[in-house]
Order: structure tokens, then sequence, then C-alpha cells
């Protein structure tokens, strides 16, 4: 396939360097959850391999029924060859537990996953979406990728999040500015169980969020208590839409609401004291 006109931003020397980069790895299965990262390398994998890359979605209980069907829309919006496979991490020791190392373990079984569909099209390999701005983050999941050969293209092309988005945005790709997301399980605090329940109030009180204009917010679980966080610029509104916000919370299973002063922040449940 022709590859798209590259960015005019002083990104398109990094663009050049992924697409060689795929290019010298050959036939790879992309480890794909639709966010803007995995997206937009799975899209250039498209254009540099063609038929010989394709698209695995981890589908299972950490997964918002939204962010699955924004994964499947992305996927056929742009062509790319997409495999659903079911994963349920929870079955997975050391997972549901909710340990510090969680993702670790769930990487681990996850990778095998990946690994055993690239062999079974003969695939080199697996790559993903992690970029430069994740290596700095507390993220166990990647020694676990390092640990079972996961390539990550766009580190290898020394490309940040902010140049994910500014390469997104100039190839003219709708999602460059699609919010970032996590797995449901980055909503509730290290050491306690995740549960199909408690997994299953978070997504409803999400989706509630989003419903009353807030696509950027979180709703972490402490318990019977839902802490929610949306940007520090929404903090205001957040208050005006709390006889609409309260009520929702409560019927997606909450008994109580907070609203984080402090605005929505990715890895909030890292900043919690260690034991």
């Amino acid at each position: 396939m022709e590859p798209r006109t590259a960015p005019d931003d002083g990104t398109a020397e990094k663009l050049a360097t992924l697409r060689a980069e795929l290019d010298r790895l050959g036939p790879v299965l992309v480890s794909y959850s639709g966010g803007v990262d995995s997206a937009l390398l799975a899209v250039v994998a498209r254009e540099v391999l063609g038929d010989e890359m394709a698209c695995a979605f981890l589908d299972g209980p950490l997964v918002s029924r939204s962010a699955a069907a924004e994964a499947r829309e992305i996927a056929a919006r742009h062509d790319l060859p997409l495999v659903v496979i079911s994963f349920d991490p929870l079955r997975v020791p050391g997972v549901a537990g909710n340990p510090r190392d969680r993702c670790y373990h769930c990487k681990k079984s996850l990778a095998a996953l990946l690994k055993r569909e690239a062999a079974a099209r003969g695939f080199g390999g697996v790559v993903d979406g992690v970029n430069c701005s994740d290596l700095g983050e507390h993220r166990p999941g990647l020694s676990a990728c390092a640990e079972e050969g996961i390539g990550h293209p766009l580190v290898a092309a020394g490309i940040s999040k902010t140049e994910v988005r500014a390469i997104a945005r100039s190839l003219g790709l709708a999602f460059a500015d699609k919010p970032s997301s996590a797995c449901l399980a980055s909503r509730v605090p290290y050491g306690e169980p995740l549960s199909p329940a408690v997994l299953a109030r978070v997504e409803a009180a999400e989706e509630a969020l989003r419903a009353l204009g807030f696509p950027r917010g979180r709703v972490r679980a402490h318990g019977v208590l839902a802490r929610v966080e949306v940007p520090a610029a929404d903090l205001a509104r957040a208050l005006e839409a709390a006889p609409h916000l309260v009520p929702a919370l409560k019927a997606a299973g909450f008994a109580y609401a907070a609203l984080d002063l402090e605005g929505y922040r990715t890895g909030a449940m890292d900043e919690a004291p260690k034991d």
C-alpha cells in the first residue's frame, strides 16, 4: 500500500523511521486496543505491510463495551484485519487480587495468546503501541513484554505520546484526539480485589459520566464510594451537574459520590502510599 503524506510539523522523520522499522520487522500481529497509540501503529503497519499484518483485540471483563465497540469501528473504518480473542484476566493468578504488579501477570498471559495467534498466521512477531512517554510511568506490564519479546515500534522510532497524536492528526486520522483510556482495573485501588460486580459498577458509572458531557472523566471505585475525576477545567461544571450525576452514580451501584478536586490525571491509583 502507498504511504500517506508525511506530517510537516517535525515528526516526518520519526514517521519515516516507524515505517522503516515495520518494514524491517516484516509480518507482525499488532496488539490492538483501539486507543490512539495502537490504532496509529496499526494504520501505519497496514500501509507498510499490507496483508502481512493483522490486529488482535483482547476482549474480556476488563474492557468496557463502549471501548470494544470503538475499537471495532476504528478497525472497520481503516480496513484493519481484526481478530477478537476472548481473554479473562480475572482467571489469571496474580490479577484478581489486584496487587501492584497486576499488569505484569496480565501481560504475561496476554502475550502468550498473542504469540500463539501470530504463529498460527505465520507472522514473525507481535508488536504493541507502547510509546516513549510510557517508559517513565509505573508499568509493570513492560517487564512482561520484554520477557516475552513483544516489540515496541513507536519506541524504536523515538515517538512520544504527543507525537503520536501529532502524526495521527497530520495523517487526517479521526482518532487523533481520542481521550486516553485504560482497562477498568485501573479504577480500583491496589489490594482491593477485582470482581465482575465492581467492574460493572465502574463501567456503568463512567457511561453515565460520559452521557452528562464528561468524555475525559474517570470513576475510581473505593468500596461504596465513587471518586469522580474530570479535567480541572471541568470541575465547576461537574459540581453544577451534581443533581444529575449523584443519582446516576447511585444507580450504578455506589452509595456515595465525591469529586476529586485535583482533577483527572492518568495513573491516579499509583499515587497512594505503598504498604
